[in-house]
C-alpha cells in the first residue's frame, strides 16, 4: 500500500481554505491530500470545506487532491438524513471523532457516540472508507483499544489518531494495533509554552524529554512522523496549529 500525506487544514471560511490549497498545490507537492475537521465555531462545516478545497487547486500532475471531512458523533441528529452524505460519497472517505465534551455546551447535540454514527456510516454509506479516532494519552491503552474494537466491529475500517509527540510512544503504539486497517499517524506544531499547557491540560499529553517547541524541532519531528508511516506503509498527516502552513512544512514537504 502506498503511503499517503495529508494536511489538516482549518476551515475559518472558503477564502482561508483557498487561500491554503494555493500553497500547498505550490509548495507542498508530498501531500496528495487534505483532510479538515467540523468545528462548529466558524460557518464552514467540514463536508462543504473538503469542495472548496478540491476545487480550489490540483496536484502538479493534474489529478485531484483527495479530501476527508471529519464529523463529530454527537452532531449527528440520529432522526435527520446524514447532511454530509452527498459529499462523503464523492470523497469516498469520512472520519468520524467523538468531540470534547466542553465544545458541546454550545451547540445542539445527540445521545449517540462514535460507535453509533460509525455504525450507521457503514449501513447507509456501504461504499465509503470509514476512519475512527484513536487517542493515545486521555486514557489507558487497554481502555483505548477496547474502544477501538467496538468502533472497528461496528464498521471502521480505519483510524486517525491524535497528534503524537515521541516516536517510542508511536512505536508502542503500532505494536499493538489490528493488521490491515489503514492508520494515519498525525502530529501537529507545538510553539508556546502556552500550547504546551493546553496539550497537557485538554489532552493529557506527557512530553517526553527533548521536546523542543522552536519550529525547527516541529519540522523535524513533523518528518519522523513521515518516515514512521512511511516505513510501515502508513499514512501521516500534519496540522498546523498558530503557525503559517509554509513556516511549519515548508523544510519538510515542499518536494
Amino acid at each position: 500500500m502506498s503511503s499517503r500525506i495529508s494536511v489538516e487544514l482549518v476551515p475559518r471560511s472558503a477564502e482561508s481554505v483557498r487561500s491554503e490549497m494555493a500553497q500547498v498545490a505550490d509548495r507542498l507537492r508530498g501531500v496528495d491530500t487534505v483532510n479538515i475537521p467540523d468545528l462548529l465555531k466558524f460557518d464552514l462545516r467540514s463536508w462543504q470545506a473538503t469542495e472548496v478545497a478540491r476545487d480550489a487547486a490540483r496536484r502538479a500532475d493534474g489529478t485531484a487532491y483527495r479530501t476527508i471531512p471529519h464529523i463529530r458523533a454527537a452532531d449527528v441528529d440520529p432522526d435527520a438524513p446524514l447532511p454530509m452524505a452527498d459529499e462523503a460519497r464523492r470523497t469516498g472517505e469520512l472520519l468520524v471523532v467523538s468531540g470534547d465534551d466542553a465544545d458541546y455546551f454550545h451547540s445542539a447535540t445527540y445521545p449517540v457516540d462514535a460507535v453509533d454514527v460509525i455504525r450507521r456510516v457503514r449501513a447507509e454509506l456501504p461504499e465509503v472508507t470509514v476512519y475512527a479516532g484513536l487517542d493515545p494519552y486521555r486514557q489507558a491503552m487497554t481502555t483505548e483499544m477496547r474502544y477501538l474494537d467496538r468502533k472497528l466491529a461496528a464498521g471502521a475500517n480505519g483510524i486517525f489518531t491524535q497528534p503524537f509527540f515521541d516516536t517510542h510512544l508511536m512505536a508502542a503504539w503500532a505494536s499493538v494495533l489490528p493488521e490491515g486497517i489503514d492508520v494515519w499517524w498525525g502530529a501537529t506544531s507545538v510553539t508556546t509554552s502556552g500550547a504546551m499547557g493546553y496539550w497537557r491540560r485538554r489532552n493529557r499529553v506527557v512530553f517526553p524529554a527533548g521536546f523542543d517547541s522552536s519550529m525547527p524541532w516541529q519540522r523535524d519531528f513533523a518528518r519522523r512522523v513521515v518516515d514512521f508511516a512511511r516505513e510501515r506503509g502508513h499514512h501521516a498527516y500534519l496540522m498546523p496549529v498558530r503557525a503559517p502552513l509554509l513556516d511549519y512544512l515548508g523544510g519538510v514537504l515542499d518536494g
